[in-house]
């Protein structure tokens, strides 16, 4: 489960980001998990609860925003959800798209 090593990075940077503003404890990380990242959320929620122990995210909870994945088709200029599995042709000019513009995020937004 590599949601674990994933989690325990976001509950050390979480916690050296808290100390640098001189805060005791975390009580929300926020992070955005894209669609095609690899990551399962629900995964991630339960490895962040077993990787905040001893730590100032104790009893801080994980925050998961979702992003679906979103190709781009230059010709027709049309943006569309790609889904899962990732079907990256275009559905209003039925071309195939080379543009990703999101679904991979996997980042920290919020620490408080």
């Amino acid at each position: 489960m590599h949601e674990l090593s994933i989690a325990t990075a976001i509950v050390e940077q979480a916690d050296d980001w808290a100390r640098a503003d001189g805060a005791d404890t975390v009580s929300t990380v926020s992070v955005r998990v894209g669609e095609l990242s690899g990551v399962v959320p629900d995964a991630l929620s339960f490895a962040f609860e077993m990787a905040r122990d001893g730590t100032a995210l104790a009893d801080a909870r994980l925050v998961v925003e979702q992003v679906s994945a979103q190709a781009w088709c230059g010709p027709c200029a049309e943006e569309f959800a790609v889904g899962m599995p990732p079907f990256f042709w275009c559905p209003r000019c039925d071309r195939p798209s080379t543009e990703l513009r999101s679904g991979r995020e996997l980042e920290i937004t919020a620490v408080e």
